[in-house]
């Protein structure tokens, strides 16, 4: 398993690629990372889910928040308050500013967004090769009641930072995603990978928007290598954040069986689910998708790192059967 490939979203995603940094650190690890948070502001280009990777990795996130970079002020923010300009309740910190100020800067000079994410990778140096999962735009966006009785679609940001998931969704939408391509060298890491990870990452909103791009689903079906999956739910809940609010918009139950069925068995050749949950084992193969119950709680980097093990462990078992 020396050629490792990971569909990361944000938070979840950045700390499991640190553990199996620690327990394969011969491995090339291809990240391919979801790009259906990013969003305008400020007329800056954000991509919250590649920064929290390239951050997390490259030693400079804020560890108790696991995203935003370590150290930060807000100078600007509280500055751009005064004049009254928002969103509020998007927090941009002066370091993190940076970053989005030098990608927005090159894509404005006709850099597409894979060439610009490998340039600021440079000074992190995160020890994985970061791909976003397309240079197209794509803007994942979520349906909700508004007051009048009707319904509005709000950017996934809106809905996940100032509303809080507060109220229920009633669709997700990756805008953009059916026109889209993947990005330059997406496409050949699966095709080359020794074994392909979800980690516990949001199904929906971050594996399953770069699953919406077209061609990466079926590459990864027809890439005749293990495909591994780990559960975010835990006990019926998500581990962190509100991943239960859009899997409810998508019809799927907060469940860990719920979950490896909704990959289903055309993609996902094994998931580990943690032992909480063991009960789950049986349905879950009885699906046709080997399952295993394993501490699934990244409580540090060796705990994690003790997850990766077991992921590439059963991946090894299916390769080999």
């Amino acid at each position: 398993m020396r050629r490792i490939v990971v569909l990361s979203g944000g938070i979840g995603g950045a700390r499991f690629l640190r553990g199996l940094l620690r327990a394969a650190p011969e491995a090339e690890v291809t990240v391919i990372g979801n790009t259906g948070d990013d969003i305008h502001l400020f007329g800056l280009k954000v991509c919250p889910d590649l920064d929290t990777v390239m951050y997390t990795l490259g030693g400079g996130i804020h560890e108790e928040q696991g995203w935003g970079r370590a150290d930060e002020s807000f100078a600007v923010k509280e500055e751009l308050a005064a004049y009254g300009v928002g969103p509020e309740w998007f927090g941009l910190g002066d370091r993190d500013f940076a970053t989005h100020i030098v990608r927005t800067q090159m894509l404005g000079a006709g850099y597409p967004l894979s060439a610009v994410t490998e340039a600021l990778c440079q000074r992190w140096e995160p020890g994985v090769r970061l791909l976003p999962m397309t240079d197209d735009r794509v803007e994942t966006h979520v349906l909700v009641d508004d007051e009048s009785g009707g319904r509005r679609a709000v950017h996934f940001q809106e809905y996940w930072v100032r509303m809080r998931a507060g109220v229920p969704a009633r669709a997700v939408v990756p805008v953009g995603a059916d026109q889209s391509k993947p990005a330059p060298g997406v496409l050949e890491a699966i095709a080359e990978a020794d074994v392909v990870v979800f980690p516990p990452s949001n199904p929906v909103v971050s594996v399953g928007t770069i699953l919406a791009v077209p061609g990466i689903r079926e590459a990864i079906a027809d890439a005749g290598v293990p495909v591994v999956g780990l559960s975010p739910i835990v006990g019926d809940a998500p581990v962190r954040g509100m991943a239960d609010k859009v899997l409810a918009a998508v019809g799927v139950e907060a469940t860990a069986t719920a979950v490896a069925l909704h990959y289903g068995s055309g993609l996902l050749d094994a998931w580990l689910v943690d032992t909480v949950d063991a009960g789950a084992v049986a349905e879950v193969e009885a699906a046709g998708i080997r399952c295993r119950a394993v501490p699934l709680l990244m409580k540090d980097t060796e705990a994690t790192a003790e997850m990766a093990r077991a992921a590439l462990t059963i991946a090894t078992e299916v390769d080999d059967a």
